[in-house]
């Protein structure tokens, strides 16, 4: 009876395991990318810890409030053959939509790129989509 209880319990983790990662409705992968952020009058030069084509989380000195409308500016490497040339950059408005206190200092943030043109997000997503088969 208590294997049975065990192997539910099992069952039931791994469903809401993979349930997770089902949630997303875009692709987001491992990525440092150079980013500056402008909120409340203070530039951030950052980069991303990860990325999709509608949000980047990334780590900031001072603390920004979820909610708080920020500019992005985020390059893109772009490959040339078997070399990787100047960035391509990616211009977009956004949100802060979580704020986390780092241990070693500094915030990490979730931003929600709420206001940003198709052919921007294209370019996100082409980046993206070189991970992936």
């Amino acid at each position: 009876m208590l294997a049975q209880l065990y192997q539910k319990i099992q069952r039931r983790k791994e469903m809401i395991k993979h349930s997770k990662k089902e949630r997303r409705e875009y692709p987001r992968i491992e990525s440092r990318l150079p980013l500056k952020i402008i909120a409340n009058g203070y530039d951030f030069a950052t980069a991303t810890e990860n990325i999709s084509c509608v949000g980047a989380y990334c780590h900031v000195d001072k603390y920004i409030p979820p909610f708080t409308k920020i500019m992005v500016k985020l390059t893109l490497p772009i490959a040339a053959g078997n070399t990787t040339t100047d960035g391509c950059d990616v211009e977009c408005k956004g949100v802060v939509v979580r704020t986390d206190d780092e241990e070693d200092g500094g915030f990490n943030i979730a931003v929600f790129f709420n206001d940003i043109r198709n052919n921007q997000r294209q370019k996100i997503s082409q980046y993206i989509n070189r991970f992936f088969p």
